[in-house]
């Protein structure tokens, strides 16, 4: 059952309250109850699918948010197995913001970097909400090295707000690690898959995502800024995040008209928290094909078809 509803929800969080209400009702009248719990459930149904075919940009952005959206460590579990976590930078010390390590994804042994923001108020904190940290970037770096170096693909799973912008991040390097990650990912001679679930915030998002092919799942965003950020810097006043947002091109469609993204996975009615089953269900048969035609191609290929890949971004877009 959904604890939290967002505020374009409303209506249907009315009829649900409704349905639970009757769900406890103790009277006599069983059949006129459950005809009317048959009806309310249709008419919440038919009311969700239409306000998630219309979606503003700003509504996909509460969306991504979600407090009960899968977060890559309900990935992990749920799509691959025999995960091995390996930890540290080996030059200062753990970043739990990033999870990385080994695993099998259909028989195939891969190396996962994801992202993650944690479920309750303990874990968020340990998780620095998704916000990495320079050791984080540079764990990255290392596990990319050490799947090159056992000619392994990796998968990352791209779900925060931006780097961790705090003194002490920018005291140990924070832009030449991520600007590192990003020139590890580039030349690094195995496939990379970078999986959008979420938020894709910025430099931090873009360390993780420099890869051979990237999947974002519908109602994820990706910008490099928030649009918080990117209205306080314009407008130096509150009440334009939503015009920011509007603006920005941070949606599935809109990156994948701009060839940002290369495919984009449909999610369940009402958004991946409402069916997360349903969600790794749909990545998972992406995943497997677009692993399957990268181990196909030689190394070399591969490093030198991303480096162009990147280099053609620019010419891609039009004013």
């Amino acid at each position: 059952m959904i604890k939290f509803f967002l505020d374009f929800e409303n209506e249907v969080a009315q009829i649900e309250a409704r349905i639970n209400e009757l769900r406890h009702l103790s009277t006599g009248k069983t059949v006129e109850i459950l005809d009317e719990i048959t009806d309310l459930e249709f008419k919440a149904s038919k009311m969700l699918k239409e306000k998630y075919e219309n979606l503003t940009p700003w509504q996909r952005v509460q969306v991504a948010r979600h407090p009960d959206r899968p977060h890559s460590s309900d990935y992990i579990e749920n799509l691959f197995t025999d995960f091995i976590p390996l930890s540290g930078d080996r030059k200062f010390g753990e970043d739990y913001a990033i999870i990385g390590g080994l695993a099998t994804f259909e028989e195939i042994s891969i190396m996962l970097i994801g992202q993650e923001k944690g479920s309750d108020t303990e874990s968020r904190l340990k998780r620095n909400f998704g916000m990495a940290r320079p050791e984080g970037y540079r764990k990255s770096s290392r596990l990319m090295k050490l799947a090159e170096k056992f000619d392994i693909p990796i998968v990352t799973l791209v779900d925060t707000a931006g780097a961790y912008p705090g003194v002490g991040a920018e005291q140990r390097g924070q832009s030449e690690a991520i600007a590192s990650a990003i020139k590890t990912s580039l030349n690094v001679k195995v496939p990379i898959i970078s999986v959008i679930i979420g938020e894709g915030g910025s430099g931090g998002a873009v360390a993780l995502a420099t890869a051979d092919k990237i999947l974002m799942l519908e109602n994820s965003i990706y910008s490099v800024i928030s649009p918080e950020g990117c209205a306080s810097i314009l407008w130096k006043v509150e009440g334009y995040d939503e015009i920011a947002a509007n603006s920005l091109k941070i949606t599935s469609e809109d990156l994948q008209k701009l060839k940002v993204v290369d495919k984009v996975i449909k999610e369940p009615i009402g958004g991946a928290h409402r069916n997360p089953s349903e969600a790794f269900k749909s990545l998972k048969v992406e995943l497997k094909k677009v692993i399957e035609g990268l181990r196909k191609k030689p190394r070399v290929t591969l490093s030198k078809e991303r480096k162009q890949k990147y280099l053609k971004f620019g010419s891609n877009f039009s004013l």
